[in-house]
């Protein structure tokens, strides 16, 4: 009887396809149970439950999973998603063994929670970076022309390729950190990988630039005479230093965040007004 019990209690291996449920779940519900308390806790527990039933079949072993699973956490959808539920696989599936095989317990709570607590800011800031600062600018200047035109392409294909490139990098990220286990943050920590990082940011900030140069439109009609000639200020711009216009708000924008935060609503209706009383007194 007692064999019989211990092979019911023994966990289940996990496959890729587990895997590849497991971030799915979790890249699907990403953002659909955010609290203040959790934050987006709740969907990492959703995209591992498949998994932490296979592992332990005894069901206070596993609420203690759910538990340990449920406690606050807060990433980036690809880069800490699919890098910790790869992860978090892995050491429940070598904590799961442990427990099984009555060996000292390595994969404690503290080791586990301290592992996401470390991993969830800073793969958040390389996700924020490389995905929201570079990759998606990329996409939506491939299709501003489209846009431009009338076409539903404009809209449609940035919305479909960022989509796409983020559920392709997930799991390619779950599957290779489940695969080397706690040696993924090792990879991530590296200096070619962070070398990479800052190449991606650099040309984030081109990017940023690119689009700001060719789409933000900013002249002026201010002309005055001197001495029986005619000046036009915009045309004196254009041949010292050409795109002075749309730079100056550009970069006014970007100082006003720095100084008040992010306060997107406020900027809008401080530069909607400025650009306004510019307007009505001739200036632009």
């Amino acid at each position: 009887m007692n064999t019989n019990n211990n092979i019911d209690q023994k966990p289940e291996t996990l496959t890729k396809k587990d895997i590849t449920r497991t971030y799915v779940r979790w890249h699907f519900a990403n953002e659909i149970p955010h609290s203040f308390e959790k934050y987006v806790a709740p969907s990492l527990l959703y995209a591992m439950m498949p998994i932490l039933k296979k592992l332990y079949k005894d069901p206070e072993e596993l609420k203690k999973a759910y538990k340990r699973q449920l406690l606050f956490f807060n990433t980036q959808l690809s880069w800490g998603g699919g890098v910790i539920t790869g992860l978090m696989a892995s050491m429940e599936a070598q904590r799961a063994a442990e427990q099984y095989n009555h060996e000292d317990i390595l994969m404690s709570d503290d080791l586990l929670y301290n592992t996401k607590a470390g991993l969830m800011g800073a793969l958040a800031g390389i996700g924020d970076a490389i995905d929201s600062g570079t990759v998606q600018y990329i996409f939506i200047a491939m299709a501003i022309p489209w846009a431009q035109q009338g076409s539903p392409m404009g809209a449609i294909f940035p919305f479909i390729c960022f989509a796409t490139y983020q559920l392709a990098l997930g799991l390619f990220l779950a599957h290779q950190s489940f695969n080397m286990g706690r040696n993924a943050t090792g990879l991530l920590q590296s200096s070619a990988i962070q070398s990479a990082i800052e190449m991606l940011s650099v040309l984030g900030m081109f990017m940023m630039g690119i689009l700001a140069g060719n789409y933000v439109k900013v002249t002026s009609s201010l002309a005055f005479n001197l001495s029986g000639r005619e000046f036009v200020l915009q045309e004196l711009l254009d041949s010292i230093i050409p795109g002075i216009l749309p730079l100056a708000v550009v970069m006014g924008v970007y100082f006003f965040y720095q100084k008040k935060g992010l306060k997107v609503t406020h900027g809008l209706l401080w530069l909607t007004l400025i650009l306004i009383v510019l307007a009505a007194i001739g200036i632009l």
